[in-house]
């Protein structure tokens, strides 16, 4: 889980979503009011919301647009969430099952940190260096 969160308001524009995305290379944002999670915005969102690169309109054109749009148009609402002290077994489980790439962690109503398909595969990683030293990591074999 990482705990410091960059996070939206719902009355930001696509085009500082856009930007923080970018530059911190990060793929979901939670949307706060305060410390309580409304919404999340993904990468996906974004692109869907971005229409006009589909149009063939210059990257200017694309900024202008975005900038008009606020989040709460295209976010989702009332995400699914986790507590802290949830095993990460389960986290797993609800991200596979909502096809979802995020949980925001929440904890007595405000978020405290996020897990990410990125942290469930470190936790896989470590996971695996375990069962490898003790001889009991299986081979991948090919589909027949």
């Amino acid at each position: 889980m990482e705990r410091e969160v960059v996070t939206l308001d719902a009355s930001d524009t696509l085009d500082l979503a856009d930007d923080i995305m970018r530059l911190g290379r990060i793929r979901h944002l939670p949307v706060t009011a305060g410390r309580v999670v409304v919404g999340i915005l993904s990468q996906r969102d974004l692109l869907r919301a971005a229409i006009s690169s589909m149009l063939q309109l210059g990257h200017q054109a694309e900024r202008q647009f975005l900038a008009r749009v606020p989040v709460r148009a295209v976010m989702t609402p009332s995400p699914c969430t986790v507590g802290p002290s949830t095993p990460l077994r389960i986290a797993v489980s609800l991200m596979l099952e909502r096809k979802i790439g995020c949980l925001p962690v929440v904890e007595d109503g405000r978020l405290v940190g996020i897990l990410s398909e990125t942290d469930c595969l470190r936790s896989l990683e470590r996971v695996l260096e375990v069962a490898d030293a003790k001889g009991l990591l299986p081979e991948l074999r090919a589909a027949s």
